[in-house]
């Protein structure tokens, strides 16, 4: 026998909550209906019940998520709501918690893209390994867009101003419509088929904004297998920024608009005339610089040349030749202007020597003629012998009277 549970209210309530919140139906769920009893507070928070034939829910939106919707609820309005269920445990109520909210005939149209959003995911169709870089200088861009269409006029002239040099292709088809779906995806495939001499580098599918009706060609499931079929990268340029499609998912890149998509899809021209101007400096200072490299390993080479040439190995030892030459003369010179010092020094030795410089201080030198000796004492000479008398500047005759000592001279 089960034991009895008496709950609180408080505890009630909060089991309930509980349990709600334990249900992940409730707690991601779309609801449709028609918006009743809406009062919108001074914080920014819609209270309002969604109801129809068979039933009604308390409702509130709160203001961080009003901030963004696209669709705000009014009296009266078809809406389709996404949220969860729970319960306000200080009144009890049950609610449903909005956190997005869409008009009846765009929730339809929602419901439909994020079911195929998510399908697509699932098979891989966005995987990002997948997306293929875009050419940097495509020759020729395929276009798939409506001929009349101003997205068509608006990617012509970025072209035109951003890259001339590139050919484009044409592939028309309606954008909106019910036939719209499969007349893209045949632009599509008709520009894959191109023969190779005809190949585009990169495809753009362009379409200026619109509702989500208008839009919707290019969130159907053929269009995205088409893009994801494609050989070719394929540039998304479809709507406003705000705007989001499938095959912005599918696309190699996508861009906000079609004129972000040519300018996405090309380089700019200035930029590349820039880029080559640099690389022309650039290899023109590398080509000086190999020059100048290039010149001192001739100028080496030629000195190497040149020393073991016989011009040059003759200019050498001539030249040592001639520093030699130059180093004896030089000795020869010192040495002889030593000789030169040392002959003059003996030479005034000997002057001060000299028999003339003693005979020049009044002396004279005796020679006795007759007995051809030097008379240096008056023992060395007879009377009447014949004498020459030699003094400094010459000599003269005289004969010996008789001797006198000289210690009887007077």
């Amino acid at each position: 026998m089960n034991s009895l549970k008496i709950f609180s209210v408080g505890e009630l309530a909060s089991y309930m909550r509980e349990l709600l919140e334990s249900d992940e139906e409730l707690q991601d769920c779309w609801v449709t209906g028609e918006v009743s009893n809406l009062s919108h507070s001074a914080s920014g928070h819609f209270y309002f019940t969604i109801k129809d034939r068979d039933g009604q829910v308390r409702c509130v939106l709160f203001r961080k998520d009003a901030m963004w919707q696209t669709v705000l609820p009014e009296n009266g309005a078809a809406v389709v709501a996404h949220g969860y269920v729970s319960v306000y445990e200080a009144t009890g109520n049950v609610q449903f918690y909005v956190d997005m909210l869409q008009a009846e005939g765009q929730g339809a149209l929602f419901l439909a893209f994020e079911k195929l959003k998510t399908t697509l995911a699932a098979q891989g169709l966005f995987a990002p390994e997948r997306k293929r870089p875009i050419p940097v200088m495509p020759h020729r861009i395929g276009l798939v867009t409506s001929p009349h269409a101003a997205a068509l006029q608006d990617i012509l002239n970025v072209l035109g101003r951003r890259y001339p040099l590139a050919e484009v292709v044409l592939s028309p088809t309606q954008v909106q419509g019910d036939t719209a779906p499969r007349q893209i995806a045949s632009a599509i495939a008709a520009l894959n088929a191109l023969p190779a001499t005809e190949a585009v580098d990169v495809i753009i599918v362009a379409r200026g904004g619109g509702s989500i009706e208008e839009l919707w060609a290019f969130n159907e499931e053929i269009v995205a297998r088409a893009v994801y079929a494609s050989k070719v990268p394929v540039v998304s340029g479809v709507g406003h920024e705000t705007d989001t499609t499938i095959i912005d998912y599918v696309a190699d890149l996508r861009a906000p608009t079609p004129s972000a998509a040519a300018e996405l899809a090309t380089p700019d021209i200035d930029e590349l005339k820039a880029g080559v101007a640099a690389l022309r400096r650039m290899m023109a200072d590398e080509m000086r610089g190999m020059l100048a490299v290039m010149q001192d390993e001739v100028y080496s080479e030629r000195q190497r040349l040149e020393k073991l040439s016989p011009a040059w190995q003759v200019g050498t030892e001539k030249r040592r030749v001639q520093d030699m030459t130059e180093f004896m003369t030089v000795s020869l010179q010192h040495r002889l202007a030593l000789e030169r010092e040392r002959i003059d020094s003996m030479r005034a030795r000997l002057d001060a020597l000299s028999p003339i410089q003693i005979l020049k201080r009044g002396y004279a030198i005796v020679r006795d003629l007759d007995a051809g000796t030097v008379v240096s004492s008056i023992s060395g000479t007879e009377a009447g012998h014949r004498l020459e008398i030699r003094v400094a500047d010459g000599a003269f005759g005289a004969r010996v009277e008789a001797p006198k000592s000289a210690q009887h001279g007077e």
